[in-house]
């Protein structure tokens, strides 16, 4: 998608980061993919043999470039999260591919990035408790169903209810959104439940899905958050993990305003409520 392009492009030339802020992953391991997903899957992946209902519940036809690129961007939330352990937090531009299932893809989603990173963070003992905060718009299925028997990994989804996807899955907390929510629902909500879990859960990593399909100009999202309140809620997110010492990797998400230019917008943001809270 060209806002994967937009984004950086305008946070430089804004003077925001330098290129010396940006990095490009290598191709996640299959060892390490194969922690979170099937072999089978990943076979298929690699050689290109999904089926054609497979292909249409990802929603993209096979490639090998779509296999690299999943590959890459596992890889790329993988390294955010060890940049976050020395800045606090850490940005990818992709991600969130939270709809991708440990055996098949659905909903744009071939490989979920957030699995994986958590699982190595796990594999590798630099996280005991981990809380994953989806605020996409649509709930984030895959990651509920891989963690559903990992009580190390805290699932929370606050979403749209009447969304992609109609089936949901049971994450640990789920937040189902009335259509048109607006930021005086939405902002004191997200502030007041995560506050709760952090009080209870007690963390030490964090992965934030700040998906800006919330906004009241998205054309699928259904609820009437503002520009200024999703930015706000990017705030909410950075200041109280900031607060509590939780490092925190983030991937954009989703995002479906007609114009491109809001999309960049509002993503943007997210980095820019991050420079402000942590550097």
């Amino acid at each position: 998608m060209l806002k994967y392009e937009l984004i950086p492009g305008q946070l430089l030339y804004e003077g925001s980061i330098s290129p010396q802020n940006l990095f490009a992953p290598t191709a996640c391991p299959d060892e390490v993919v194969l922690w979170t997903h099937d072999a089978t899957y990943l076979e298929k992946l690699h050689r290109q043999t999904l089926s054609a209902k497979e292909q249409r519940h990802i929603g993209f036809p096979q490639s090998p470039a779509l296999t690299q690129r999943e590959l890459v961007i596992a890889q790329g939330t993988i390294d955010c999260c060890l940049y976050a352990f020395e800045y606090g937090v850490a940005m990818n531009v992709a991600g969130g591919t939270h709809h991708a299932f440990a055996d098949h893809g659905e909903g744009f989603c071939l490989l979920n990035d957030f699995a994986v990173a958590a699982n190595y963070l796990l594999h590798h003992q630099l996280a005991y408790k981990i809380l994953i905060i989806d605020l996409d718009v649509h709930q984030g299925n895959g990651t509920a169903r891989l963690f559903e028997h990992e009580p190390r990994v805290f699932t929370f989804s606050m979403h749209g209810d009447h969304n992609y996807p109609f089936h949901k899955e049971k994450s640990d907390l789920d937040i189902a959104l009335k259509d048109g929510t607006h930021d005086n629902i939405y902002l004191p909500l997200l502030e007041n439940t995560l506050q709760t879990l952090i009080s209870q859960l007690q963390p030490d990593f964090a992965f934030f899905l700040s998906g800006v399909d919330i906004l009241d100009t998205d054309k699928f999202g259904k609820l009437k958050v503002s520009m200024p309140g999703c930015r706000h809620r990017d705030e909410i997110v950075f200041n109280m993990l900031r607060r509590h010492g939780i490092p925190c990797t983030v991937a954009m998400g989703g995002g479906y305003s007609p114009d491109v230019k809001t999309i960049v917008e509002a993503h943007c943001n997210t980095f820019r409520a991050a420079l402000d809270i942590y550097f």
